[in-house]
């Protein structure tokens, strides 16, 4: 049985996450406010639902610890607002995934789902050969990108996407075949996802993020990378 923790105040949406997360059939602990919620996702649960409006301790501070720490539990992010810059924020510190308030029971089963299926061990891609592009290498076996020699910091999802993108060898992925294959997610779910974590690649690769040389938008398809 997969542990879920949920660090959430509002009482009402507690409740309802821990009723329908129980019928899909995961232990769930819920707590209120930060500073447990750190302490419980110490314990490491298989998967953390953090909002980010937190008493105690807030949402961001609780994420930021968990993975300066090496905790590397699959963490989904509850924003109240639908500002991009929350959404941004929360994956810049390690984040795999968001939803917005409100959002569909269904919707964030099937997030929960797919990111439990898809938290397999580090260098599951480690028989692959190290990969290049401009000065940015990419090795699979420990799973690091290296750019003009200096590591990168890309979190779990930032690194399975360039890795997709990669293997296409220059061919186009859409954003349902990369949502497929990354997140794990049917075409029945919708998602800025791609696109969120595609501007963060472009931030940390590219030498200018709003003019990308490598990491290449092809308009109404997806995105490519270009050699």
């Amino acid at each position: 049985m997969k542990r879920i923790l949920v660090v959430e105040d509002n009482p009402d949406l507690a409740y309802g996450l821990r009723n329908n997360l129980e019928i899909e059939g995961y232990e769930v602990e819920v707590v209120d406010d930060g500073t447990d919620g750190l302490a419980r996702a110490r314990s490491g649960p298989d998967l953390v639902i953090l909002d980010l409006m937190l008493p105690g301790m807030d949402g961001y501070r609780v994420l930021r610890a968990l993975r300066d720490e090496g905790r590397r539990m699959p963490v989904l992010i509850l924003t109240a607002r639908g500002e991009e810059a929350d959404k941004v924020r929360g994956l810049r510190l390690g984040a795999d995934d968001y939803v917005t308030k409100p959002f569909g029971v269904l919707e964030l089963l099937a997030r929960v789902e797919a990111l439990l299926r898809r938290a397999a061990p580090p260098g599951r891609d480690g028989a692959g050969p190290p990969e290049r592009f401009g000065d940015v290498e990419i090795v699979p076996a420990s799973r690091t990108v290296l750019r003009g020699g200096e590591l990168v910091c890309l979190t779990p999802k930032e690194f399975d996407l360039l890795y997709a993108l990669v293997k296409r060898r220059g061919a186009v992925a859409t954003r349902m075949e990369l949502l497929s294959e990354v997140w794990g997610y049917s075409a029945a779910v919708l998602s800025r996802t791609v696109d969120t974590h595609v501007a963060e690649l472009r931030r940390k690769l590219e030498a200018d993020a709003a003019a990308p040389r490598y990491i290449l938008t092809v308009r109404k398809a997806g995105y490519r990378l270009d050699r």
